[in-house]
């Protein structure tokens, strides 16, 4: 299959690797030191272990027009960032071509294909203009889940931390054709990708740990493991995850699991940096909106208060503006070793 990966970064590029080695035909789309990296040494997947997993050559360009229609796009950059591809994408069109977007949060494909009272609305979070929406014909868009935990440790080198879950489904819930090609091919590649009839629910059960996760991570600067075994963050975590499982079941979703199971599983994942977390600590733009503002504002379209997502959406978005001001990124650093203590003597 003729495969583009739009945005090579840590889910992006650990597909990549893993569906050129199993015999597909990938492009990455990248920029800046990542594409100059890939395009002289190729593209590196390290495991969890530090081995490496694979060392690949891919097509590597930044221009959508040099790689081409293809049958499969992976659409993985950030969600703030898709709007402003999203017109370029028809130079990567065919007929047939299917888009697969795997950005976290609500998408701005959430109610296309809904079939329920809010048939057509715009996320306007995620969408402000509706010119996403207007330039990806839904028709195209199969829906998938990223469960990964990757990250670029530097330029064309990724790490995969754990997991190897991307479940897809159409959006109007039929099982296709489409899909289950799709759905094979990822399977080929060594990962797991089942073709599911409600792709919302499982977004739901995606965000409704990351709406939590991911920002307080970034603020506090807590792994996964150490947010959810502190108390007091475990405890607003659990708390914003109440408001969204209410938000969800307003628009007919059902969440398979307990609240407590699913922050369990967080804590499973161990000492690994949320997307946000790393985002801040390298200073680049957040995913806060579709993320969190997202589910805010569903809550309104719903009727349903979420005070706890409110009060730290407003904490992580002034710390967003801050950096953006200050053009910085907010890490934690040791301190220096402490100086030992000088005594001041009078000269007699």
């Amino acid at each position: 299959m003729k495969i583009c990966v739009v945005g090579a970064g840590a889910i992006g590029g650990y597909l990549a690797v893993l569906l050129a080695r199993s015999g597909n035909e990938v492009t990455v789309i990248a920029r800046g030191a990542h594409l100059a990296a890939i395009s002289e040494r190729g593209l590196k997947l390290i495991d969890h272990d530090g081995g490496e997993i694979a060392c690949v050559r891919v097509h590597a360009t930044a221009s959508l027009e040099e790689a081409g229609p293809q049958d499969l796009v992976i659409l993985s950059v950030k969600a703030h960032q898709v709007e402003a591809i999203a017109a370029s994408l028809p130079a990567l069109m065919h007929e047939n071509t299917v888009i697969v977007p795997m950005q976290n949060g609500i998408p701005w494909w959430y109610f296309q294909r809904h079939g329920g009272p809010f048939e057509g609305r715009t996320v306007e979070t995620v969408d402000p203009s509706g010119e996403t929406a207007k330039a990806i014909d839904p028709a195209r868009i199969i829906g998938c889940v990223v469960y990964p935990a990757t990250t670029v440790v530097a330029p064309g080198i990724i790490k995969h931390i754990e997991g190897n879950r991307f479940p897809i489904g159409e959006l109007d819930g039929v099982e296709s054709a489409r899909a289950l090609e799709i759905s094979k091919v990822f399977i080929d590649a060594g990962l797991k990708s089942p073709v599911i009839k409600d792709i919302r629910a499982e977004i739901w059960l995606k965000v409704w740990g990351s709406l939590s996760f991911n920002p307080i991570s970034a603020l506090t600067h807590a792994t996964l493991v150490d947010l959810c075994q502190f108390p007091l963050a475990r405890e607003l975590a659990r708390n914003m995850m109440l408001e969204a499982q209410t938000v969800a079941e307003k628009l007919d979703i059902t969440l398979r699991v307990t609240i407590d199971r699913r922050i369990d599983g967080a804590e499973r994942v161990g000492r690994h940096k949320t997307s946000m977390l790393q985002d801040v600590e390298a200073g680049r733009d957040p995913e806060i909106d579709a993320l969190v503002g997202s589910v805010i504002e569903l809550g309104r379209v719903t009727e349903t208060p979420t005070p706890h997502i409110s009060t730290v959406f407003a904490c992580v978005k002034l710390l967003s503006r801050t950096m953006a001001t200050e053009k910085a990124g907010v890490r934690v650093t040791p301190l220096a070793p402490a100086q030992p203590a000088v005594a001041l003597v009078r000269a007699a």
